[in-house]
């Protein structure tokens, strides 16, 4: 019986630790692989609009295609999309082997309750009933985090060097230079870290706690 025990923990460790490294797909072809809930994604992205988005299953899914029938297809073949890591702490590369936006669009769909990491030089990112720590950064774009469940976040820290950070559930919004709005809530949860040099954050959803804290 013991060794059944044995057995069955390093079975079980086995499947959780499991490394994966997907090949490179051209955008136009899916990404699927296993993603649990409350693991970290990492996401290393070309500028492009990437919209992340809650599901109820543990894992991931990814399309990427051009935003219209007008806009450049071979911009979009030579977008690729590369995961790596483990279904506890993945990363998701998007290359290209041009710099401008092109309206390459990327659906990134994930367990409801995930950790995001995101690094892009610009573009459009939409996250959408994510759960969990978020550290989100642009040098020039947009940032839009919403929210139909209660704003749970125990550290609000978003900025832009230029241009505008809308804090619908706050209350509050501010535009100009080096503009920034912090928030603390004992009651909260997970952090909030989003950042674009030259752009518009905005955080939309049902209003917070009472918080503490300076403005």
């Amino acid at each position: 019986m013991k060794s059944l025990r044995i057995a069955a923990g390093v079975a079980l460790f086995a499947a959780t630790s499991v490394c994966f490294s997907q090949p490179n797909v051209p955008c136009g072809q899916p990404l699927d692989a296993a993603l649990h809930s409350g693991a970290d994604l990492t996401i290393d992205s070309r500028p492009a609009g990437v919209e992340i988005v809650a599901t109820d299953q543990e894992a991931i899914h990814i399309t990427c295609k051009a935003a219209s029938k007008d806009q450049d297809a071979e911009t979009a073949l030579h977008t690729h999309l590369q995961l790596s890591g483990t279904p506890s702490h993945a990363t998701l590369t998007i290359t290209g082997l041009r710099l401008e936006h092109n309206g390459v669009q990327v659906r990134i769909e994930v367990p409801r309750k995930v950790n995001l990491d995101l690094q892009m030089p610009a573009g459009q990112v939409t996250v959408e009933d994510i759960v969990g720590d978020k550290n989100i950064e642009l040098k020039a774009g947009q940032i839009t985090i919403s929210s139909t469940h209660t704003w749970n976040y125990r550290k609000v820290d978003v900025s832009v060097a230029i241009g505008q950070v809308n804090a619908q559930v706050y209350g509050a919004s501010k535009g100009g230079f080096f503009r920034e709005f912090r928030k603390q809530d004992t009651a909260g949860e997970y952090r909030l870290h989003a950042h674009v040099m030259t752009g518009q954050i905005d955080l939309l959803g049902k209003p917070a706690h009472a918080t503490t804290g300076p403005e």
